[in-house]
């Protein structure tokens, strides 16, 4: 199949497929006599692994990664599970700073609750947010 019926079956754009070629995604493909990229179904296949790997959170280093480990030694299980188990820390750090964050504003909003516009000096800019 050609680049155009390839990016329709697999959801993405033609730039998108050219991009992951260069990135080493996908591996070049055959080319026909008139120079068209011709594809077979393993380009459908990787394409839909990219897609779910990026909505588990991988990058798209991280997914050249684990294809070039396929490629090289075979089934990448214990590459993948690392690399989740790293964004899966990641995520929870994160979480506990958006948590802390949360608390915080929650608290400068009820502090606001509590003050009038006129007590508000210029050099403050706002005095719902304090800056000491």
């Amino acid at each position: 199949m050609r680049i155009g019926e390839l990016a329709a079956t697999a959801g993405v754009t033609t730039k998108t497929i050219r991009y992951y070629e260069s990135a080493g995604v996908l591996p070049a493909p055959a080319r026909q006599a008139s120079g068209y990229r011709e594809y077979d179904h393993r380009a459908v296949d990787r394409l839909a692994f990219v897609k779910a790997a990026q909505a588990a959170g991988l990058t798209l280093a991280e997914i050249v990664d684990v294809v070039s480990a396929r490629e090289s030694a075979g089934a990448p299980c214990a590459h993948v599970t690392a690399v989740l188990e790293q964004h899966a820390h990641d995520l929870e750090r994160r979480i506990a700073e958006l948590t802390t964050l949360l608390t915080q504003v929650r608290q400068l909003s009820a502090r606001a609750k509590t003050l009038h516009p006129d007590q508000c000096t210029p050099a403050q800019v706002c005095h719902l947010i304090p800056t000491a």
